[in-house]
C-alpha cells in the first residue's frame, strides 16, 4: 500500500482542498491522474448524469409540502368563483409543453410554457378578486435531485421569515412544474394573479454539485420576459449557500422588489454591503493592507 502511495506525486496546491470542492491539487502518477482521483471524477460524472435524467418524485414532494407547518396568515383561504379553496399547502401539479425528458433537453422553448391542461387547471384557481403578493413555483429543471434535497427545507425557512414580517404577505398556492425552465414561472404567476414569483429550480449539475438549487425572482411576471427582469440566487445546498443565508438574501430582494415594484438588473442585492463597509472601517478589507 505504501509503495502505491509513493507512486503519487503530490501537487502543492492540494492544501487548498479543505476550502473547496473543486478538483484542485490532484497530484499525478507519471503523466496520469492517480486512480482514486480518476474514480472520483467518474463517480461525479455519473451523479451529474443521474441528476439530469432522474424524474422528480412529485408524490413525495407533494406529501412533504402537505406536512409542512405554515403560518395560516400567509394563505388566502377565500373561496373563488369555482368553489375551489386552497387546501393548506397542497401544491398544484403542472407540466410544461415538453412531453418527456428527451423533448425537454432538445426544446428549451417548450419547457418555458405550460401545456393546455395546466393552463385550464390554473384558470380554475384564478379569481379577479384575489391577488397574491408572491407565487412560489417549484420546477425540476436540470436536477430533480436538487429539488428533492433542498426545496422544502428552504421553503420552511422562507415562509417563517415572511410570516414574521410586519407587512403581511399573501402567498399563492404552491405549484410544482415538471419538465420546466425558469421562465415558466412567469406564466404560472400571471395566471394566479401574483405580483411576484419566486422560482425554485434544479440547476445544471456540476461535477461537484449535482444538488444545486437556484432561486429566481421576477416582479410583475408575464410571458415573454427575459432573464434581465430576474434576480438570481444560486448554489443553495448543504455544501454551498446555506438555507439561512439564501433566505436572508431572498427576503432582502423580495422586500425591495415590492417597495420599488421592479426586479432584475435594476434591483441590486446588497445584503453584503454592511459587511464590506464595516470591514473597510476596521481596515480588514482584504484589498487594504
Amino acid at each position: 500500500m505504501s509503495k502505491i502511495q509513493d507512486c503519487v506525486i503530490k501537487n502543492r496546491w492540494d492544501i487548498l482542498k479543505e476550502f473547496t470542492e473543486a478538483r484542485i491539487g490532484l497530484g499525478r502518477v507519471g503523466v496520469n491522474l492517480p486512480t482514486n482521483e480518476l474514480l472520483a471524477f467518474q463517480l461525479a460524472h455519473a451523479q451529474a448524469q443521474d441528476a439530469v435524467h432522474l424524474p422528480l418524485d412529485v408524490d413525495s414532494l407533494s406529501q412533504e409540502l402537505n406536512n409542512m407547518p405554515i403560518d395560516l396568515k400567509l394563505l388566502n383561504m377565500q373561496v373563488n368563483e369555482t368553489g375551489l379553496i386552497q387546501d393548506g399547502c397542497t401544491p398544484i401539479l403542472l407540466h410544461s409543453k415538453a412531453q418527456n425528458r428527451s423533448v425537454y433537453l432538445q426544446r428549451p422553448d417548450l419547457g418555458r410554457r405550460l401545456d393546455e391542461h395546466s393552463i385550464k387547471l390554473l384558470e380554475n384557481f384564478k379569481s379577479e378578486d384575489i391577488t397574491y403578493d408572491l407565487a412560489i413555483v417549484i420546477v425540476d429543471g436540470l436536477s430533480s435531485f436538487a429539488i428533492k434535497e433542498n426545496a422544502v427545507k428552504y421553503i420552511k425557512k422562507l415562509t417563517l421569515s415572511l410570516a414574521n414580517e410586519q407587512d403581511s404577505w399573501k402567498i399563492a398556492p404552491f405549484a410544482i412544474v415538471q419538465q420546466g425552465r425558469v421562465a415558466i414561472g412567469d406564466e404560472v404567476a400571471s395566471l394566479l394573479n401574483a405580483k411576484a414569483v419566486l422560482v425554485l429550480i434544479g440547476e445544471r449539475p456540476g461535477l461537484s454539485s449535482p444538488d444545486s438549487l437556484g432561486l429566481y425572482l421576477t416582479y410583475n411576471p408575464k410571458i415573454g420576459l427575459t432573464d434581465a427582469y430576474r434576480n438570481c440566487i444560486s448554489n443553495v445546498r448543504l455544501d454551498g449557500l446555506s438555507y439561512d443565508e439564501a433566505v436572508n438574501k431572498s427576503m432582502y430582494l423580495l422586500k425591495e422588489s415590492r417597495r420599488l415594484q421592479l426586479s432584475g438588473v435594476n434591483l441590486k442585492e446588497r445584503t453584503q454591503d454592511n459587511i464590506i463597509e464595516n470591514s473597510f472601517d476596521e481596515q480588514k478589507n482584504f484589498l487594504i493592507k
